[in-house]
């Protein structure tokens, strides 16, 4: 199914006030409602190779498993659809594949990448995410966090002893508890929902969440004029509050429903789960 009409994406980069380069790498396509955002972490440009291997693998892998996917079919075990199954276990070999490359080489020895990847499909979406990269919701003026950061500083802040604010004053933001290419095996969050038109969705690197607070996203979304110019000043508003890393913003409008349609197959499938 073409998502095209139904979605609008819009995707940003910039390297921020104090990196030399940019060790954030996305992509998305608007046809198969898929959107990709890794934020490397390493020695010299080995972040950037690190995010550069995931978002590749990740999106080959989902292009591939969609393409002979029948849709609107649930797992039994897991109870979730067989397209989170697919964005699941893409992100689970891009992680063997960065930890193999870590591994092997001296130069990249210790890098690694967080990453959120979304798939929209059947009215509904799947987040998966590992790190401290986010997404939101903009749904009827509110914004909405839909990820939860696997950070130290996450974990304080659970702990309930300091507020975010205070964390971040208190400890380095950037210390994540799980990252791609950290270790052979990965646990990867994953999560389903629905989707309504009018939806507005960001992901994000911390680069731009730790110089800009939710407050001001949330303004940016109300006031927006356009996806690119919502995009462009998110990333003014991070430089303004430092810049002090890489900045990537993906936003993706949800124009109109987008219900797959049933075939054959999928007729079948249901008559024999009855």
């Amino acid at each position: 199914m073409n998502l095209d009409k139904a979605l609008e994406i819009v995707c940003a980069s910039d390297t921020g006030r104090v990196r030399d380069h940019n060790e954030d790498s996305f992509a998305s396509d608007a046809s198969l409602g898929l959107v990709i955002l890794a934020d490397g972490m390493g020695g010299y440009k080995a972040g950037e190779v690190a995010s550069a291997i995931a978002v590749t693998r990740v999106f080959c892998d989902i292009r591939e498993g969609l393409a002979t996917l029948v849709p609107g079919q649930n797992d039994r075990e897991s109870g979730l659809r067989y397209e989170s199954l697919i964005v699941h276990d893409a992100i689970r070999q891009a992680n063997e594949d960065v930890f193999s490359v870590a591994s092997q080489s001296r130069e990249y020895k210790g890098m690694g990448t967080t990453i959120v990847a979304v798939l929209f499909y059947d009215n509904r979406l799947t987040c998966a995410h590992a790190g401290d990269s986010r997404m939101y919701a903009w749904r009827k003026n509110r914004l909405q966090r839909l990820t939860a950061d696997h950070s130290v500083i996450q974990e304080i802040v659970e702990s309930g002893v300091y507020s975010e604010h205070e964390a971040k004053a208190s400890f380095n933001p950037n210390l994540v508890t799980r990252a791609l290419g950290a270790e052979h095996q990965l646990e990867v969050d994953i999560q389903e929902r629905v989707v309504e038109p009018g939806d507005v969705y960001l992901v994000c690197s911390d680069g731009l969440t730790n110089m800009v607070d939710e407050d001001k996203i949330a303004r940016v979304l109300m006031k927006r004029e356009s996806l690119e110019a919502c995009a462009t000043r998110l990333i003014q508003l991070a430089n303004k509050g430092g810049g002090d890393d890489n900045i990537s913003v993906a936003l993706v409008s949800v124009n109109s429903e987008f219900k797959a349609e049933e075939n054959w197959q999928t007729q079948m499938i249901d008559w024999f789960n009855r």
